[in-house]
């Protein structure tokens, strides 16, 4: 076990530039990690560029290492010592893995590991270890001052505007060879980055293509597997191909799709060997070199990449393990994107079935609605309903949930269908509030008391952050129409909603409610209801506080009482147009994107 170098207890200690974080074991902590250590150096005094570079690369590697092999959270310590070193420890919580090593190790991995691995460490750092402590394992790196002499290259553009950007001018062995000493490093580190940012696999493998042809390869292709049989889904014929030609790009995949990879047992990631598809590469690809790279992620293969270069001399060892070590990060930046997939499908599922398949047809009433998630990928805190409810009555209901995702969508899945079944069985609006709010109440209850029988089983350990009981507020417009001949009865409630407007064919503005509680705040609170007519040409405004409180600079859309000054002004129009003119008049408060869900309902008597 190495021991990680610190200072003698004799010795003087100055201040230190020194910083911790812990981060989430994802595809994205490589890139927050070269963030942190690179704003921390760019604040020291005196610290040479070359160091800066070597201290991102080695970061990078030893936190892509801890992701891809150990998969828990990882903790970063770095510090910049008195005499200008640079020290990084990198954590994990798997201490019977130690880290992957092409160069060395005791031969105990099932798997071999081709890649460059530790090497980039071995050749930046002055000395680095690994200490195993009780449930933990850390990597540990000492970088001189200024850096190890080598090579030198110019950083690619922080920017990364084009993937192309990053790798080597292709087939210049001395470029190659210049490049593969210390500009490989920042390729892959900033390659890390890139693909981490991005959650559609066709677009990961889009730009693994971009960094590989023509810079390490002259062709390249990738195979996606399907992760439950394991099989490709392209039936035999890769997803992507490249080639540094387009004219021979359909010829290529045509070749390919005869020679499918056919991976042996086991998860090896490669290289093996792939026969060379000669003919389809005309008179001057008659000959070359071609490999097989499985792509694996979290235990499990997500795919295949094949990479060729044409002529006799095949490519260099340094070039194999460079692509393998992106292999790693291309089928970790794969697997990110997949689980994103499955959860915005999910999310997408469950938001479905919180909402309803169609609104209803009011005799004597047209409606309009408008209904903008904030966050596309998980379920929206706002919902709506507009539903017969029986004996010549229909009722809406516009509500808002405390905060978004899972939560939201428990009140919700609560709120909703006991809105309905509280209407149909008779209950009028006032004693649906008294019931739904304690219906809250006892289901917050419920929560918390399994809350704390789940504290004790665990002998008193603190619970992590959100896994306790969540607060279950719910803000709520609902209320109750009757059609009869010459207008609409209307009788509604406000539990800590925005007031519900009613605009008038003359032009004037008229709240239709008084505020109230929100709903699961107060026991044993009793709600009341106001009733109005509305006469043909009336129209009835309900919205959510993504409305009301879209916000420009410091002000809110309705400051001034905005909201009534925006529907005085649509006078005239359809429960439809006056529905996209609030909703644009909405967007266009401000030039940033909406913060906030966005629902609002309009209903105009005919």
């Amino acid at each position: 076990m190495a021991a990680i170098p610190t200072q003698r207890e004799s010795e003087p200690r100055a201040s230190e530039a020194r910083g911790r974080a812990t981060l989430p074991g994802s595809p994205l902590a490589p890139g927050a990690a070269r963030a942190l250590v690179q704003a921390a150096l760019a604040e020291a005094p005196g610290v040479s560029p070359r160091l800066v570079d070597d201290a991102l690369a080695v970061v990078s590697e030893l936190v892509t290492n801890a992701v891809v092999h150990a998969g828990t959270d990882v903790d970063v310590d770095w510090r910049l010592e008195e005499t200008g070193a640079f020290v990084v420890e990198v954590g994990d919580r798997h201490p019977s893995r130690a880290p992957r090593d092409a160069l060395g190790g005791d031969g105990s991995y099932d798997t071999a590991e081709y890649g460059r691995g530790l090497r980039l460490v071995t050749t930046l750092a002055e000395s680095w270890g690994v200490t195993y402590r009780a449930g933990a394992k850390t990597v540990w790196a000492r970088l001189p001052p200024g850096g190890v002499d080598g090579p030198d290259a110019s950083a690619p553009d922080a920017a990364l505007e084009v993937a192309e950007d990053l790798a080597p001018q292709p087939h210049r062995a001395d470029g190659d060879r210049d490049w593969l000493g210390r500009g490989a490093l920042s390729f892959l580190a900033e390659a890390s980055d890139l693909l981490a940012g991005q959650l559609d696999e066709n677009l990961v493998t889009a730009l693994t293509g971009q960094l590989i042809v023509p810079r390490l390869a002259d062709w390249c292709a990738v195979w996606l597997e399907d992760e439950a049989t394991v099989r490709g889904r392209g039936a035999g014929g890769p997803d992507r191909v490249w080639h540094a030609s387009e004219n021979r790009i359909e010829e290529l995949r045509c070749a390919l799709e005869k020679e499918p990879p056919c991976p042996g047992e086991g998860l090896r990631s490669g290289p093996e060997p792939y026969p060379w598809p000669g003919p389809a590469l005309g008179p001057q690809g008659a000959d070359g070199t071609a490999l097989a790279y499985r792509l694996i992620a979290g235990g499990r293969p997500l795919g295949t990449l094949v990479i060729g270069r044409c002529g006799t001399a095949g490519f260099r060892e340094e070039v194999t393990g460079l692509v393998e070590d992106l292999g790693r990060r291309v089928a970790l930046a794969i697997g990110a994107a997949r689980q994103y997939a499955r959860q915005a499908t999910i999310s997408a599922v469950l938001q479905r079935g919180l909402l309803p398949g169609a609104v209803a047809e009011i005799p004597g009433m047209s409606s309009a609605l408008v209904y903008e998630p904030c966050d596309k990928g998980g379920p929206s805190g706002d919902f709506y309903d507009l539903f017969p409810a029986g004996d010549g009555r229909w009722c809406f209901a516009v509500g808002d949930v405390q905060g978004k995702g899972p939560e939201a969508a428990v009140v919700i899945g609560l709120a909703r269908p006991w809105l309905r079944l509280l209407a149909r069985e008779g209950y009028r609006v006032a004693d649906v509030l008294d019931r739904l709010n304690q219906l809250l109440l006892d289901d917050a209850t419920e929560a918390a008391d399994a809350a704390a029988r789940a504290l004790v089983a665990a002998g008193g350990r603190p619970v992590a952050a959100g896994d306790g009981p969540q607060t279950r507020f719910l803000s709520l417009l609902y209320g109750e129409l009757t059609p009869y001949d010459g207008g609409v009865h209307c009788t509604l409630a406000s539990a800590g909603h925005p007031l519900p407007l009613v605009l008038s064919p003359d032009g004037t503005v008229r709240t239709a409610a008084r505020p109230q509680t929100l709903l699961g705040v107060v026991e044993d609170e009793t709600y009341t209801s106001e009733s109005i007519d509305l006469r043909p040409g009336d129209s009835l405004l309900c919205v959510t506080d993504g409305v009301t409180e879209r916000r420009s600079g410091s002000r809110q859309f309705d400051d001034g009482d905005g909201l009534a000054h925006a529907l005085s002004g649509c006078t005239g129009l359809s429960a439809e147009e006056i529905a996209e003119r609030i909703r644009r008049l909405v967007h266009d408060f401000s030039g940033s994107p909406p913060e906030d869900d966005l629902a609002l309902l309009v209903l105009q008597a005919e």
